[in-house]
């Protein structure tokens, strides 16, 4: 009886611990102006960060081939990238 109320306890703050961590954004903090166009051959598929919501500074998230972690950019490097999606789609065609 007695390890039952600790038990109790510590599996409610377990469920409140994992079920807050989903809740919390990842936010880029800085972002990069520069990326080298071999990164950006490598870019599978990417994402837009609005700021002023639950991230302070609008970004543009890059998942790269092989990277873990997304690469925080800013926002004008997107058209830098379809620029290079587009080159890319061209040289398949031909």
């Amino acid at each position: 009886m007695e390890l039952k109320l600790p038990l109790v306890l510590f599996c409610l703050c377990a469920l409140a611990i994992t079920s807050t961590e989903a809740a919390i954004p990842k936010c880029c903090i800085r972002t990069k102006n520069h990326i080298p166009l071999q990164m950006l051959w490598k870019v599978q598929r990417w994402s837009m960060q609005s700021g002023g919501r639950a991230c302070d500074i609008s970004a543009l998230l890059l998942h790269v081939k092989d990277m873990r972690t997304p690469v925080c950019a800013h926002p004008k490097v997107l058209g830098i990238l379809k620029k290079v999606r587009q080159q890319t789609i061209r040289n398949k065609q031909k």
